[in-house]
């Protein structure tokens, strides 16, 4: 139910239902019916611990072959979008006398109302190319469910912000942006060296063995013995209750009948 390991983590407690050769046992203080007893609840136990073992490794395994390569190759494309994209920037970024770069909207050289005024140009929220700025693709939308507008810069990757209503403040947002690419490709470099250590951990821990492999089988071949000496693998033809049946009857005879 949680997703995650189906091998149950806690112990079933349940009423233990003894057969007669077990009661004749403990009736004659037989030493091996205690013994019994302990090792099936320690060999229920030790399964169940190498059953959790077993669906542990056969995640990792499963988090080796898909999980981890996936993620490095999604990571190591976003550095490289990263990369290119800071590399794209500065040779698209020219400032000019009041230090802005000039920005494209709707066919014409940016204003300050020209994105406030795309805003109301539109007629549903589905993304729509507006312009360019500082070499990226300006993309405007509206998310319904935020009630917001969002313009996505787009290159070799794509970054989103809201908008305002401030005339003046939604470039500084946009610069905001692309100031982060610096900030956002080292985080990037730090989750692709977890990951990949990450990934390293886990080829070792999943061939770590069953550490109580030797104690189970030791204790499960002592089972089979107690369980072939008490004749537990067998029912018992011995009486528990009631008195042996009586010898039945003898049919009577037709002759018997007419002597009468």
């Amino acid at each position: 139910m949680t997703s995650k390991s189906p091998v149950r983590s806690a112990e079933d407690i349940d009423e233990t239902a003894l057969s007669y050769a077990e009661i004749k046992a403990l009736a004659t203080g037989n030493p091996f019916i205690k013994e019994k007893m302990n090792l099936d609840t320690d060999v229920a136990r030790l399964k169940l611990l190498k059953a959790n073992h077993l669906s542990e490794r056969y995640a990792l395994e499963d988090q080796i072959i898909k999980h981890f390569p996936q993620q490095v190759k999604s990571v190591e494309e976003r550095i490289k979008g990263y990369k290119a994209d800071i590399v794209h920037l500065a040779n698209y970024t020219k400032l000019n006398q009041d230090r802005f770069s000039p920005m494209t909207v709707l066919g014409a050289t940016y204003t300050e109302k020209a994105i406030l005024e795309a805003c109301k140009k539109m007629t549903n929220p589905d993304p729509i190319t507006i312009g360019q700025y500082r070499g990226f693709v300006v993309d405007l939308s509206f998310d319904s469910f935020s009630r917001e507008y969002k313009i996505t810069l787009k290159n070799e990757l794509s970054n989103s912000v809201a908008i305002g209503s401030d005339i003046h403040g939604n470039i500084t947002r946009l610069d905001n942006v692309f100031d982060s690419f610096e900030s956002k490709m080292k985080a990037c470099e730090e989750m692709l060296s977890n990951t990949k250590t990450q990934l390293e951990n886990a080829k070792v821990e999943v061939e770590r063995p069953f550490v109580q492999e030797d104690e189970l089988k030791t204790k499960s071949a002592r089972l089979d013995e107690l369980n072939i000496l008490l004749n537990m693998d067998h029912k018992d033809n011995e009486i528990v209750d009631g008195e042996p049946d009586d010898v039945a009857d003898e049919p009577i005879s037709k002759n018997n009948e007419y002597e009468r």
